[in-house]
């Protein structure tokens, strides 16, 4: 595998598997890389001649300087468990190369990306819009992998993508979870033991919710309590949206596809969480 700093000679080994007839998988990471991305490489090598895996932890996203510096950095394993997955480059840039000059691109797709962790996080789907677009103009890929697991994310990019104009393929991959049911996250590793396993009645709780009968208003209602009665855990948010537009829904007829998005604060530090479950 090759490991590739600059924008300049990953875009030179591209163009030569691209003159080769090759297809290229796009899958971007901030590192600290689990069994959720392992599981998006994977897939993208069996489905692509060449997968690139990016490896940066982007200060854009971040309204939180904190967070940000906590945030895992594992770059020498994240590159074995790529290789080990079939990745053919990975892409690990320094902040200077990708932000030669500060980005002033702005970007909006209400409702998008004002509900939820848009309201919760300003500037963080701008950030993310920002970096993606930028990696997707370095690799100019035929196929983006992306976890469902940042499930507000991957509707924000895809407006990113129809906006822009990028000729890329989205492939939405599903939530890899612990035996408990816990969402594989890089955050998981900020987590005690016993945190880990508080953390897992977040999605126990959720899944619960589905075999109740209630309608909307007490499912997100008894979601909350029943999180929020474990010492250790406090719901920041529950939204139960239409699946597509992230907007709001007051009954269960109000949309095709339903699904309830969570962030959950865990712990004494603490760390913050987010996961969903789809209702239709």
């Amino acid at each position: 595998m090759l490991v590739i700093h600059t924008i300049a000679e990953l875009q030179s080994v591209l163009q030569t598997e691209r003159q080769k007839g090759h297809t290229i998988g796009f899958v971007p990471t901030m590192g600290a890389l689990h069994e959720g991305h392992a599981s998006l490489i994977r897939r993208s090598a069996s489905e692509n001649d060449v997968t690139v895996v990016s490896i940066f932890l982007n200060p854009t996203q971040f309204n939180d300087k904190k967070d940000l510096e906590r945030y895992p950095r594992t770059l020498e394993a994240d590159c074995r468990l790529s290789e080990q997955c079939g990745a053919y480059i990975a892409f690990a840039p320094s902040v200077q190369e990708v932000y030669p000059e500060p980005d002033t691109r702005t970007f909006s797709y209400p409702p998008t990306d004002c509900v939820m962790e848009g309201a919760m996080r300003p500037g963080h789907f701008n950030g993310v819009c920002q970096v993606v677009s930028k990696l997707l103009t370095y690799t100019n890929p035929d196929r983006l992998y992306l976890g469902e697991k940042d499930y507000q994310q991957i509707a924000v990019i895809k407006r990113m993508v129809a906006d822009l104009g990028f000729k890329v393929q989205i492939v939405p991959c599903p939530v890899i979870r612990e035996e408990s049911g816990l969402a594989r996250s890089s955050r998981n590793t900020l987590l005690t033991a016993d945190e880990r396993a508080l953390a897992a009645n977040i999605y126990r709780v959720m899944k619960d919710s589905l075999t109740l009968g209630y309608d909307v208003q007490q499912t997100h209602d008894y979601v909350v309590e029943h999180i929020n009665a474990f010492d250790g855990l406090e719901v920041q948010y529950f939204s139960i949206v239409d699946g597509d537009t992230l907007a709001d829904v007051a009954s269960w007829d109000d949309a095709d596809s339903i699904v309830g998005c969570i962030t959950v604060f865990c712990g004494s530090k603490p760390i913050r969480l987010i996961d969903h479950i789809r209702y239709k």
